[in-house]
């Protein structure tokens, strides 16, 4: 499954992995949402609210593509949050690991706190 994220001073791809979660963010496709940032993360309500899956996961690598539980948010870090130690990407609490953006996740430096933003099936 591969979505395509767009704001308006850029776009990304992703690839996402089989999961409940990835499955049922692909049946909701178009999503149209609101950026907000948290440090060098971008998250947004997706429309969905689905339950911890049991691989899920607080640090992560830059360029995730992860669901925030807590938030019925997708959550896109690509550095350090607020409650980073040494640099890494760390979530506010434990997301479902759904894949991984194309490329360079710094080109999420782009968005910003309320761009509109959109994720539809490429």
């Amino acid at each position: 499954m591969r979505i395509r994220i767009l704001w308006p001073a850029g776009q990304a791809t992703a690839e996402l992995r089989s999961t409940p979660t990835s499955e049922k963010l692909w049946a909701a496709l178009p999503i149209d949402s609101t950026a907000r940032t948290w440090g060098d993360e971008v998250y947004f309500d997706a429309g969905l609210s689905v339950p911890r899956e049991p691989d899920a996961a607080q640090v992560v690598d830059p360029g995730t593509v992860a669901f925030w539980t807590d938030g019925d948010s997708l959550a896109l870090p690509f550095g350090p949050t607020p409650i980073s130690h040494h640099g890494e990407c760390r979530l506010a609490s434990p997301c479902n690991l759904l894949g991984a953006l194309d490329g360079d996740p710094a080109v999420l430096r782009t968005v910003r706190d309320g761009d509109a933003i959109r994720v539809e099936r490429v």
